[in-house]
Order: C-alpha cells, then structure tokens, then sequence
C-alpha cells in the first residue's frame, strides 16, 4: 500500500475515525466459519455517504484495496481483507433515515440491523421479513442477497429492496430504484448492487419495503425416523398451498447440540417445524391440515403451538443454532454447505450430501430451509489437522457437485465470498467473463473487496 495513504486519510477523516492499533486490525482479520486470518493496514469509520466518497477516491487514486464490513456476521469469508489496505467499517453509519409507513418502506444506513428495524417499525403494524440471524446488519444482507426462515412466504433481500444509495470503486455516488412500487425506467442496478458481496460498490443507504405484520402466526412441530420422511413431509406441505412463512429442518444432532447449549426440550429426532401466517381460520385450518399430513407421513410426534413466547423462544432458538454448535464443538474449525436444489431434488441430495459427510468422520450437522430447497451441512474438524480438513473440502466438493447435477446453486444464501469460489465457473460457465466485463467497467483499478465473488480470470 502506498505509504503515504493514512497521512491522506488523516486529512479526510477525523484521528478518532482512523484506527491502526494491533487490536483493531486483528478484529478485522478474521470472518465467521473462515480461519485464515488476513489484517488490514488501516480500519477506517466513515460517519456519512461523504466520508465514504473520500475514502474511495482516495482509494481509487493511489489503488488501495477496500473492504467493506459491518456487523461482520457472514460465514464465507467476505469481510476478510485478504489483499490488506483498507477495513471500511461501517458499524457508524447506523440510523434510521425514515419511516413512512403508508408507504411500506424505510430508508436506513448500512449498519442498522434487522432486529433494531423492526423493534422501531413495532407501532405501525409493519415489519422487515428478512431474518438471517446473527443480528446482521442491513447493508451487508443486501451485499449478500441474504435469506433466512421467512424467505418461503416473503422472499429474499432483493424482493425487499427497492433503492440504494451507492459509493462506486472510483468516489461517484449513484442512487438506484426509487420509492414507487415498481419501475420499467433504465437498467436494474439496484438488483446488480445486492448480492455483489461489496465488489462494485459501497452501499451506504438502503430504501426497503415493509409488510404488514400477520393478523395470527401458528406454529407446528413434526418429528420423524429419518431426514427422508421429513423431506417428504415438506414436499407435501409446500404443494398443498398451505400459508407457510417459515418451513425448517433439524437433524438430530442439531437437535442435540441445541438442546445441550440452550436447554430447549425437543425429541432427539429430525424435526421439521413450521409456522403459518393470515387470519386466526386459516392458519388454524393450515396447522391442522399441516398434522393430517405429518400423521400420513408416520410422524413419531406432531403437536401445534400457539404460544406467542413459545414459538420466539423456538426461532431464537433455531437462529443461534450454529453457535450452538460451536460450543459443543470447542476449539474445532468448522465449513458449512450452503447448497440450494428444487424441492423436487431435495431429498436425494441430502442424502448423498449426508453421506459423504459421514465419509469425513467429522461431526456433521444439518438445518435446512427446506421450504425453498436450501440446506446446511456443517462439519467440524481439527484446525491442525491437515488431513481432516483435506477430507472435509472433498465432502463439501461432492455436495456441491449433486447440487449443481440437480439443477442447484453453490449458494443458495451465504454468497460466494472467498469459499464458493471454486464453484463459480462451473455454475454459471461463460456468464463469469460478463460478470468480469461488469467489475472492470465498474472497478478499472480491481480496489473494491479485491479476490471475493469471482474466480481468477479464466479460471
């Protein structure tokens, strides 16, 4: 880097926005789930869209790589800045902008989070569907084109975007989309920007629309033998029309290691549960119909919950899962798969998936959201242990393998970061090299979030 670019930033932003202190740059050498670690020279906290623009046209001139990151909850490796240069934390830039209810949308900065939106949108009877866990900010859920347990009824980050305000890799600040519904006017950048993972741009403010919250929300628990009865179940589920907002998928040994860390009582089975959202008729109708179903498919244990309490505890529950397997795996390092097919393909992947996990011999644990066809292994070896780790990468290589033979993706929600990169040419093929021509055209320097999203030309 060049050395004279922090004595430039010093003139741009104030000493308290600037940090090269050991400890700082540490903090942001690592993502979750991806153990390499690679520092930055400098972690810089922009305040405003201005100081944002300052950062990249600095940037852009001396040709210092930059990293977006925020809340820093992604599982692929986005955030990690493996070309040094500068960390942009955002974690500043958090307030709601707006709110303007009567017409479903809120404008917010990239580093408010989900769970705050929502806790502010609670007197107006609207609400932010998109749930990924991790109390992830909004900024980088967009950046990922996050999902999470509500995608089967209300989409995913892109369905719920309907502008941004964008700092290209080169200083120029562009606003995409608008407030209105809909558009025919111009090209989609606000669909290029979500999901670039931070490649061509720094989003710095995010218009969303809102949904109205459910007039009744019930839920339903059905444990079964085997992942494939569950499976089954799902399929007859999602094909019967039936309202469901959120459709998962436990293994028993997620189960297990929920249990142990969080104490929550459950079967030690696989366990499909879901929740149904409309009026209090059809949501009942829904969850009765919903058991018919499950007694149909042999379910060991199927009972309905109507307990508002009851059921947040069940999805905090369910979005603390990984970390509950981390604690009762300590010390290990983990991948985690990201695959998503048509539910049409659902089970027979899985099930190869699962198989070559058990090859491993690592400890091996499945959640799925398997309403919309998505599912996550994640394995557990030793961080020493090069020969493990060796075995993991060849099971995560054939699981991907059967997703993309079914007509899947490599990632159907995490992004491809730096771990889906060796995927990325043999999901999408020639579509690579327009993708290349895009990120040139935008970034000419290659500064913004340099070796994540696309694989090395022509590989």
């Amino acid at each position: 880097m060049d050395p004279n670019v922090l004595e430039r930033l010093r003139d741009a932003l104030r000493a308290d926005q600037l940090d090269t202190s050991p400890s700082a740059l540490d903090l942001h050498a690592r993502g979750e789930s991806w153990d390499a670690v690679h520092p930055p020279a400098i972690v810089a906290y922009p305040e405003s869209t201005e100081d944002v623009r300052r950062v990249m046209a600095l940037a852009h001139e001396t040709r210092t790589p930059v990293t977006p990151v925020a809340v820093n909850s992604s599982l692929g490796g986005h955030t990690v800045p493996v070309s040094g240069g500068i960390s942009l934390d955002l974690t500043r830039m958090d307030r709601i902008l707006e709110i303007v209810a009567e017409d479903f949308l809120a404008v917010v900065q990239p580093a408010v989070t989900y769970p705050r939106l929502n806790e502010a949108l609670r007197a107006t009877g609207l609400f932010f569907p998109v749930d990924p866990g991790a109390e992830a900010s909004l900024g980088g859920m967009a950046s990922t084109n996050a999902s999470g347990t509500l995608a089967v009824r209300y989409g995913v980050t892109r369905d719920l975007l309907l502008g941004l305000e964008v700092v290209t890799p080169t200083g120029q600040v562009i606003r995409t989309g608008g407030r209105a519904p809909k558009s025919s006017s111009g090209y989609a950048l606000t669909q290029l920007f979500c999901g670039a993972e931070g490649t061509l741009g720094v989003i710095t403010e995010l218009t969303v629309r809102l949904v109205p919250r459910p007039e009744a929300i019930m839920g339903a628990r059905a444990a079964f033998a085997d992942v494939r009865s569950c499976v089954g179940y799902v399929t007859d589920v999602i094909q019967s029309g039936l309202p469901v907002a959120r459709c998962e998928l436990l293994d028993a040994a997620a189960i297990g290691a929920i249990r142990q860390h969080l104490g929550l009582e459950l079967p030690d089975l696989p366990t499909v549960f879901l929740e149904f959202h409309g009026d209090d008729a059809s949501v009942r109708s829904a969850s009765e119909l919903a058991l018919d179903l499950a007694a149909e498919h042999a379910a060991s244990e199927a009972s309905r919950a109507t307990d508002p309490e009851a059921l947040s505890a069940l999805w905090r529950a369910r979005h603390q899962a990984y970390y509950a397997m981390v604690a009762v795996n300590p010390g290990l390092a983990n991948v985690i798969t990201d695959v998503a097919v048509p539910v049409s393909r659902l089970a027979e992947v899985i099930e190869g998936s699962l198989a070559a996990a058990e090859r491993t011999g690592a400890p091996t644990y499945l959640i799925g959201h398997v309403g919309d066809g998505n599912f996550h292994l994640t394995l557990f070896f030793p961080v020493d242990d090069a020969a493990a780790r060796a075995r993991v990468e060849a099971a995560y290589d054939e699981m991907v393998g059967l997703a993309l033979a079914a007509g899947g993706t490599c990632t159907g929600e995490h992004g491809v970061g730096l771990r889906k990169l060796p995927y990325v040419r043999a999901e999408h093929g020639d579509g690579v090299d327009v993708m290349w021509a895009i990120k040139d055209a935008l970034d000419p320097g290659g500064i913004m979030n340099p070796g994540k999203k696309l694989p090395a030309r022509g590989g």
